[in-house]
């Protein structure tokens, strides 16, 4: 039995990629990080199926002990500080989470098992001011916040360690994946969220910053499935993971707020306070390198991922609503 070990589990990603593992036949571990509350409910069907670590990012240790404990195939880096505006109001904090953290995982790998196979979740946002369009393996990198500044020294210092060490360390360079189990801190699922409530009229408007930022968004659960496939190849590279296919905030608005059968610019207010300090206005990748070596394709469509994650939070507020009215 392979057994994986994943930091950021109970995120999106790791949820989606848990589950994607389990289904492969993987002992699955994950790390997180000690607290009074456990952010368990992306992951509350999966309790008792996998094995939870406290451990963190900061702590070069605790890291290798865990990896000395777990004694993983396969490590996947998924935790990070990942919220693009958090970055500005805490660069410090994202650079020793989203950076140095990285080093911390390779150099415990380094010192206890050169055989594992370690995956760095890279992020779009490292091309920053695009260069060209879409964005490839070779495109040069041009960040725009601390978030992506620290993808992108994360980025390198595997690329390095690979080269120095001979390790079976790869980058995949994700571009927006979305799905039902994102954030509502985060674009895709304030809009989501926003459009349920105001369908069941507890919330009256929904105020954003720049609807002309475009972006190429596909589905988190298409996307770990490429995450285990780089794993899997004979040799460690780097890929590009996306659709090819951009569209702006109003689109996704738009979309959204048809599935329930709303005009969105009745509902939508422009707010300069979600502006960022320093915006990227547009993504778009190029996915063909992964598509021809590893065999992979996005299978959810734009349209198929808004109407998820509408149709998921109408459950959602339907159920936050029942439970109200029972404890009024």
């Amino acid at each position: 039995m392979r057994v994986a070990l994943i930091t950021g589990i109970t995120g999106q990603d790791g949820a989606y990629l848990a589950k994607f593992l389990l289904a492969k036949g993987y002992q699955v571990h994950g790390m997180v990080r000690r607290g009074s509350t456990l952010p368990f409910e992306r992951i509350a069907d999966l309790t008792d199926k996998i094995e939870l670590h406290q451990g963190d990012l900061l702590d070069q240790m605790a890291l290798n002990r865990l990896i000395e404990k777990v004694q993983p195939s396969e490590v996947y880096n998924l935790a990070a500080q990942s919220f693009v505006p958090t970055s500005f109001d805490q660069p410090i904090l994202t650079g020793e989470v989203t950076a140095l953290g990285v080093t911390r995982i390779l150099e415990a790998i380094r010192t206890v098992d050169t055989n594992i196979r370690f995956y760095q979740a890279s992020s779009s946002e490292m091309f920053g001011k695009v260069y060209e369009e879409p964005q490839r393996e070779t495109t040069p990198f041009w960040p725009r916040s601390p978030y992506g500044v620290s993808k992108m020294y994360g980025h390198w210092m595997t690329v390095n360690y690979r080269e120095s060490y001979n390790l079976f360390a790869t980058s995949g360079i994700l571009f927006n994946h979305e799905s039902p189990l994102r954030g509502t801190e985060f674009v895709t699922r304030k809009i989501s969220y926003a459009v349920a409530k105001i369908a069941h009229q507890v919330q009256s408007e929904l105020r954003l910053g720049n609807l002309d930022a475009e972006r190429d968004w596909g589905f988190a659960g298409d996307y770990v499935e490429a995450m285990w496939l780089m794993l899997q190849a004979d040799e460690p590279d780097d890929y590009v993971v996306a659709t090819g296919q951009k569209h702006t905030v109003r689109e996704f608005c738009r979309l959204a707020f048809e599935r329930v059968n709303l005009d969105w610019e009745k509902y939508v207010v422009v707010d300069e306070r979600f502006y960022r300090p320093a915006d990227v206005n547009t993504l778009c990748g190029d996915s063909s390198k992964a598509r021809k070596e590893l065999g992979w394709e996005p299978k959810v469509s734009f349209e198929q991922l808004v109407h998820m994650m509408v149709d998921q939070d109408m459950k959602r507020v339907k159920a936050e609503i029942k439970l109200a009215e029972e404890q009024a």
